[in-house]
């Protein structure tokens, strides 16, 4: 059965280029559909404090370095990891696949795996570097925001399972 290869978004500047962290989501996910030629790659991020939204912007940077347009599909509209995380299950139950293939940087991967867990769905980290991604601040930041971030989303996901 196959896999939806699940891009998840960062931030986009304000003249509307990709932040590092987006670029590097995407080359992620670029490595990820080569390894996976028959998967749907799920580009998931909404309109951030910049324009244009962050799936949109992935679009065209796999589109412009190659991968046929016809296999990616966009979500616009989630402003968080739980809510990439609702609109990406969403997707791969209705188009029947088994799970998700995450594409985001190190320290953002065992919340959104936990998450996928929470959902009832499987997943495993894509083609991602391992250690610092960015500079070391940058790095040390995101996993204190991932500290934090984790107890609240997997309370808010204990939540909503038992709804």
């Amino acid at each position: 059965m196959a896999w939806a290869i699940v891009i998840f978004g960062a931030a986009v500047w304000p003249d509307g280029d990709p932040s590092p962290a987006l670029r590097r989501r995407v080359a992620y996910g670029r490595r990820a559909a080569e390894e996976h030629p028959d998967a749907v790659v799920f580009c998931s991020g909404g309109v951030g404090r910049h324009g244009p939204s962050e799936a949109s912007l992935m679009a065209r940077l796999l589109i412009e370095a190659g991968l046929d347009p016809a296999r990616i599909a966009l979500d616009e509209h989630s402003r968080d990891t739980m809510e990439n995380v609702a609109a990406a299950a969403a997707f791969i139950r209705a188009e029947g696949l088994e799970g998700a293939v995450i594409c985001s940087d190190g320290y953002h991967l065992p919340r959104c795996r936990m998450l996928f867990r929470a959902a009832g769905l499987a997943s495993r980290a894509g083609p991602v570097t391992k250690g610092y991604a960015g500079t070391r601040s940058h790095w040390l930041r995101m996993v204190g925001r991932e500290v934090l971030a984790y107890p609240y989303d997997l309370a808010l996901a204990l939540v909503a399972r038992r709804r």
